[in-house]
């Protein structure tokens, strides 16, 4: 398995109908291509392929309250478990120091025995809700729009550099 930075659309699932959607978000699917093409152009994309350069896990960015915020990491369930999500989020941090943004942030499901503890295995910390930034803010209140239930969600943030 090898994680890099994404450089096309073919990197990520063109469809639905591919195994992406995490289980905790049953209703989610991939981000559409060209969405993902904005990121790859953006130097904000990275992908992890398996064999025959096979796409296994995706990882986009946004940049929320100077911070490097995870939009979306996502791997097929055949290579869960496998440190294909570490390896994207290395990936992140080494991008994250390299442009001077102190932290990535995210926002995840506290209810999924795979979420929560996996970034909080990666360093991830939560950040009590006084400490939430504007912008962080408004990530939370767009997810709860979407129906996405506020008291089942937690900020989280890893410092990368002071």
């Amino acid at each position: 398995m090898t994680a890099r930075r994404s450089r096309r659309s073919n990197d990520a699932p063109a469809s639905s109908s591919a195994p992406w959607a995490c289980p905790a978000s049953a209703d989610a699917e991939p981000a559409p291509i060209a969405e993902l093409d904005e990121y790859a152009r953006a130097g904000r994309g990275w992908v992890a392929v398996g064999e025959g350069d096979q796409p296994i896990g995706y990882l986009i960015v946004d940049i929320v309250d100077d911070a490097a915020h995870i939009e979306q990491l996502s791997v097929v369930p055949e290579h869960q478990g496998t440190g294909v999500a570490r390896a994207l989020v290395d990936q992140v941090r080494t991008w994250a120091t390299d442009n001077g943004y102190p932290a990535i942030t995210l926002t995840t499901f506290t209810d999924v025995a795979w979420n929560r503890p996996l970034y909080e295995h990666l360093g991830f910390r939560v950040i009590a809700p006084d400490d939430v930034g504007p912008e962080l803010r408004a990530v939370r209140d767009h997810e709860a729009a979407l129906g996405l239930e506020p008291a089942l969600r937690v900020c989280m943030r890893l410092r990368v550099h002071e």
